[in-house]
């Protein structure tokens, strides 16, 4: 059921405040209009036996019209009556027990319908629970026992006592479990209202951070192509150009950021693990500028899952990209090793101009395309520089030492 009927169904309501405070209006209804059809078949009977016929009948209507009031009110709202229309349906209710010896005769003022007022009443202690005012509920309770205990008077003798007590009680308890009811589920519903904004927060903060780890690559490409060069070192931009326009169409269209390369290894039912040491040297090719070693011949074996490769031929092009801004390096060693156990380390150390771990601090680069993606894949992260001596970045599999969160995203950031 959708649409307008299916608010009506409790199933239907949503797990909000609002929908909390709709399931109470359902409740106030259910509860002040099934009092009005137990107090309907006893009202001819009681008009007849009433000494003040007149005042009875008006005080019958007046009860009837107000519960019927009362429910089609919160139902219109979707929530609770507010402080003051309570506070005036508790006084109606303490003005019909008090002229309740008024209009019926001796001894009828309890044990049938046409006594309907001590049943009115508990319909409205039981269901000013969702009233915000703590004080209102506990005086309005505290008034509707007093003026039952004036309604009974000397009417309360021998076994009559103990249904008087008892009477008082359930107005008692009712209410108070109304209230904890009804506390309690506004808690869950606000604390599940939290949960969903954290959680959507959360998720933008996500999309945000892939959006940067995306983009980020392919933004310190297009800063080198603005910059002047010669028509050779532009020219090998290009191909690394059309690799990270690739990819930013691949996230604009809704895709993983690694949906497009792990598709491609993957493509036409082959493999799903990738060569490692020929993904590397696929990324030292659109680096030929630099003066890159790569040592491969130990982990020239090594084949790792689609998305794992993706994420570190992502992490590879940006530090080579930090290399080729602002390193100034002579040599470039990429160095790739698996061991007996299938364990594996890939270490990328330039000679250039390092920096302070301590002076710095971790940007977008190697914060979240190099530790962030890789520690996400399951794979280890050390970055080791300091100023004059260069930097060295250690990549393994399996658990390894804590990564360590440097400043040097400016090396490939945008200015």
């Amino acid at each position: 059921m959708s649409g307008r009927t299916g608010l009506w169904r409790v199933a239907d309501l949503p797990t909000t405040r609002a929908g909390v405070e709709r399931l109470f209006s359902y409740f106030i209804a259910g509860v002040r209009l099934g009092t009005v059809a137990q107090m309907i078949p006893a009202v001819h009977l009681g008009v007849a036996t009433s000494p003040h016929q007149v005042v009875y009948l008006a005080c019958w209507v007046a009860a009837a019209f107000t519960a019927v009031a009362v429910s089609v009110v919160t139902l219109v709202r979707r929530r609770p009556l507010g402080v003051a229309a309570s506070a005036a349906d508790l006084a109606l209710a303490c003005v019909l027990l008090l002229l309740g010896p008024v209009v019926l005769l001796p001894g009828e003022r309890m044990g049938s319908w046409v006594a309907y007022q001590p049943g009115y009443a508990l319909s409205v202690s039981s269901t000013i629970g969702g009233v915000r005012s703590r004080a209102l509920w506990a005086g309005g309770l505290l008034a509707v026992v007093v003026c039952y205990l004036m309604y009974v008077g000397g009417e309360v003798g021998g076994e009559m006592a103990s249904t008087a007590v008892g009477n008082v009680l359930t107005f008692v308890v009712y209410a108070l479990v109304a209230r904890m009811f009804v506390g309690y589920t506004r808690r869950i519903a606000h604390d599940a209202d939290a949960s969903r904004a954290l959680a959507a927060e959360l998720a933008r903060r996500e999309e945000e951070r892939r959006a940067q780890v995306m983009l980020h690559n392919g933004v310190a490409v297009m800063r080198l192509l603005t910059e002047p060069g010669t028509d050779a070192s532009r020219s090998r931009l290009i191909g690394q150009a059309e690799v990270e326009l690739r990819r930013m169409r691949s996230y604009l269209r809704g895709r993983a950021p690694d949906g497009d390369g792990a598709a491609a290894y993957t493509a036409a039912g082959s493999d799903p693990t990738v060569a490692v040491a020929a993904m590397i040297e696929r990324v030292c090719d659109r680096f030929v500028d630099l003066p890159v070693d790569a040592l491969l011949d130990l982990g020239a074996d090594l084949r790792l899952p689609a998305p794992q490769a993706e994420a570190l031929e992502r992490a590879l092009d940006s530090l080579l990209l930090n290399v080729r801004m602002h390193a100034r390096a002579d040599a470039v060693v990429i160095h790739l090793d698996q061991g007996a156990d299938g364990g594996w380390t890939l270490t990328v150390h330039d000679d250039g101009v390092g920096f302070d771990p301590a002076g710095v601090t971790a940007g977008v680069g190697l914060g979240e395309v190099v530790v962030g993606e890789l520690r996400l894949r399951g794979l280890a992260v050390e970055i080791d520089s300091a100023a004059g001596e260069g930097t060295t970045v250690t990549i393994s599999s399996g658990p390894g030492p804590a990564a360590v969160r440097t400043g040097r995203d400016d090396l490939a950031d945008t200015p």
